[in-house]
């Protein structure tokens, strides 16, 4: 078991060094930014939808672990994701330890306002345990589902599967899956249970934000597939490779 974990241990070591740092860095910060920006709802007409600001980037990540999984596969790709939780985690000690601090925020010089503003932006920026509970399982769950079911498809595609149509067939359809599933179990565990949102109001705003996320990642896979043709050509990670016997 030891050994295992040893192994383990080496493999993620490897694997986060050979993966190029501008994906890793922009996978994090867009999970850190979409927490962030979670806190805006969105005006719409629809009493039964509903969107944040958060739609703005979470795309990202779903392009970020589209790529990874293409090129180093949905183990890899589920481990980065992981990785990925926790220095969002580590954050949001950051965030509550700065909320925590007696102090005073920029913005909140209004006169006669000061206090309720201050507080408001400490709660912002402190957050609460339910919704970083939930979008920590949200995120998890769907990482798996959208990972796995992306290399699945790809093992399917026997006509050019290092094609752009392979890749886009298996991006969208694990992104569409996983982004539904990334919203269903937020909107469950957070929206429904503590602020009373009806079943048709999770389902049809965690369907919403699938199809807004979703047209986002179809505009820019291309930009996805151009880096894992990239990858392939330069022979990216091939350390990772040979630790795992693949070369």
């Amino acid at each position: 078991m030891s050994q295992r974990i040893k192994q383990e241990s080496l493999e993620v070591k490897v694997l986060l060094g050979s993966i190029p740092a501008p994906v890793v860095t922009l996978f994090a910060v867009s999970v850190i930014m979409m927490n962030l920006l979670a806190n805006k709802s969105i005006d719409l007409s629809w009493e039964y939808m509903a969107l944040d600001c958060g739609i703005l980037i979470s795309w990202v990540s779903f392009l970020s672990m589209d790529i990874v999984t293409k090129h180093f596969g949905p183990k890899a790709a589920t481990e980065l994701s992981v990785a990925v939780v926790l220095v969002n985690l580590l954050c949001c000690g950051f965030f509550f330890l700065a909320g925590s601090i007696p102090g005073t925020w920029g913005e909140s010089y209004v006169p006669g306002s000061e206090g309720v503003i201050n507080s408001a932006l400490d709660s912002t920026i402190c957050g609460t345990w339910y919704v970083l509970l939930g979008s920590t399982l949200a995120f998890i769950s769907s990482a798996v589902i959208n990972n796995f079911l992306n290399y699945f498809i790809g093992k399917l595609l026997h006509k050019k599967p290092d094609g752009f149509g392979a890749y886009a067939l298996r991006s969208y359809f694990s992104t569409a899956v996983g982004q539904l599933c990334d919203n269903l179990v937020f909107a469950l565990v957070v929206s429904r249970v503590f602020f009373g949102w009806t079943l048709l109001q999770c389902f049809v705003c965690s369907l919403t934000g699938m199809m807004v996320e979703l047209l986002l990642e179809v505009l820019f896979s291309p930009l996805g597939y151009r880096i894992c043709e990239n990858w392939r050509a330069k022979n990216v990670g091939k350390e990772y490779f040979a630790l795992k016997g693949e070369l």
